[in-house]
């Protein structure tokens, strides 16, 4: 019986799947080349880059180019906390972060509805890319209004865990936080930041700060890999006691 192309790549990413997930191939081991891998499973090229996918997909192979397909050391997951501070809700397991601070940036049009601000209206932009070790492990873009957040230029500096510290110096306190959660494909420029695979799904959460008096503070973008991202909410339910009438 004449096994379909679906059949055979299910298959070689199957057997290559044991392989990784038993321990006979290594984290940081260096697959066959792919050319290699095509003859010993006798399929087509095309077809073995497909097999490769789907494990590029699942987090368990990362294609570096010009060096080849590698297995993927298991990083740690982080559980995102709705609701919570910015650093403790998304930094988790990460050992570094670097941020890059950029002011006088220009309000984009999804941008400004957010904030509630008009077309180009100056923001200043924190860029900050966690690692575990020396591989990026989660991204976020935080926007604030340029007169609440004027950091001077654009500087790049390692901080580790004072993202929010500073923050809560430049803005009002927040009073009102509004999360949106979505699983999507990451954009080209994200899969390259994170080094991940176009094709493995990240977590997608936006962030909108309001203080008080209901102006918007601080908008968050956050971009967490799916093969390491967990979101946690917890809703706290009151009872009311109502007394007894004499």
């Amino acid at each position: 019986m004449i096994q379909s192309v679906a059949s055979r790549r299910h298959a070689i990413a199957d057997d290559l799947r044991n392989q990784i997930t038993t321990g006979r191939i290594q984290p940081g081991e260096r697959l066959p080349s792919e050319s290699e891998l095509a003859s010993r499973y006798r399929v087509s090229t095309p077809t073995l880059r497909n097999a490769l996918a789907v494990l590029q997909a699942e987090g368990l192979v990362e294609k570096i180019h010009g060096k080849g397909n590698y297995v993927r050391h298991k990083l740690s997951r982080v559980t995102y906390v709705g609701g919570g501070p910015m650093t403790e809700a998304w930094i988790g397991a990460a050992e570094a972060l670097r941020v890059t601070i950029t002011t006088n940036f220009k309000a984009r049009g999804d941008l400004a509805a957010l904030l509630g601000v008009s077309a180009r209206s100056p923001l200043t932009e924190f860029v900050c890319l966690s690692y575990e070790g020396k591989r990026p492990h989660s991204l976020a873009r935080i926007y604030v209004p340029l007169d609440l957040a004027s950091a001077g230029g654009t500087h790049e500096a390692p901080w580790s865990g004072r993202v929010e510290a500073r923050l809560a110096e430049l803005r009002p306190p927040m009073f009102d936080i509004r999360e949106t959660v979505s699983a999507r494909l990451p954009t080209p420029e994200e899969a390259s930041t994170l080094r991940i695979s176009s094709a493995l799904a990240v977590l997608a959460i936006t962030r909108v700060a309001a203080d008080a008096a209901g102006r918007v503070v601080e908008a968050a973008l956050l971009v967490l890999p799916g093969d390491r991202a967990d979101a946690l909410f917890t809703t706290h339910h009151t009872t009311e006691v109502r007394g007894t009438e004499e």
